[in-house]
């Protein structure tokens, strides 16, 4: 359910629930000359929709797009990328995960799709929005349950899963799930490549000009193999690996 479409019934509803929230966070970046500027978040948006449609109770927060492209692989001037500093995006992606706690959730999810190669040590946006979340779930344990809190009965369950308030607020890239490297091998991740442009070819392929691909740009060669069908069977695992972060196997 789209949280800018929901009823404050419905709000409290899944409040009561603790249906899982979910954040789009995307970036706006040059994606060579034949992909639009949006692709990182039109993926992670169809991803998460399809998981949407099979599990309605969900509530899909507005995508969050101005992340920290970084400009890595183009100057910003007459190409278009929009990078924002990270350290700028933390005070922004902590109000937004303070208001949601003051709503009363405590299953929030960010989902990523840009710069997910280097996850685990993790990369601008995505470093910008956990950090934030650990700030925000510290300050309001403290305030809640005061210093300490930690080391009182109520938290004595941590170490075993439960009370963990670090659960309230994660954030994930759509491919967490994929331990044997399946995912991997039959769907590279790539920047412009044939993932990302069978992805575009899908989603929005008004937008895709393949004619454009005229190899002087090494990422982008491999766009002349992309499909539609495989960017539809791409973002197809991504959703089914979201839905195992959301729902477990």
């Amino acid at each position: 359910m789209q949280y800018l479409n929901m009823l404050p019934w419905q709000i409290r509803e899944a409040i009561d629930k603790n249906v899982p929230v979910i954040l789009p966070l995307g970036v706006v970046e040059y994606h060579a000359e034949h992909l639009p500027m949006g692709v990182d978040c039109f993926t992670c948006i169809n991803a998460i929709e399809r998981v949407e449609k099979r599990h309605p109770e969900v509530v899909v927060l507005p995508p969050f797009y101005y992340g920290a492209a970084s400009l890595a692989v183009a100057k910003p001037e007459r190409n278009g990328t929009i990078h924002v500093d990270a350290l700028k995006l933390v005070p922004v992606a902590e109000e937004i995960f303070r208001g949601l706690l003051r709503v009363g959730f405590r299953n929030i999810h960010g989902f990523i799709c840009h710069q997910t190669e280097e996850f685990y040590q993790g990369m601008p946006t995505d470093l910008a929005f956990r950090l934030a979340a650990r700030h925000v779930v510290f300050e309001w344990v403290e305030k809640e349950s005061g210093e300490g809190w930690w080391g009182t009965e109520e938290f004595s369950k941590y170490y075993d899963g439960g009370n963990n308030p670090f659960k309230w607020i994660q954030i994930h890239t759509a491919r967490e799930n994929d331990a044997d490297g399946e995912h991997n091998r039959l769907y590279p991740g790539d920047h412009a490549g044939k993932l990302e442009t069978s992805e575009a070819m899908h989603i929005c392929p008004e937008n895709v000009e393949l004619d454009r691909i005229d190899g002087s740009i090494w990422y982008a060669r491999a766009g002349k193999e992309a499909s539609a069908e495989y960017g539809d069977a791409a973002l197809e695992v991504a959703a089914k690996d979201i839905e195992i972060t959301l729902f477990g196997k």
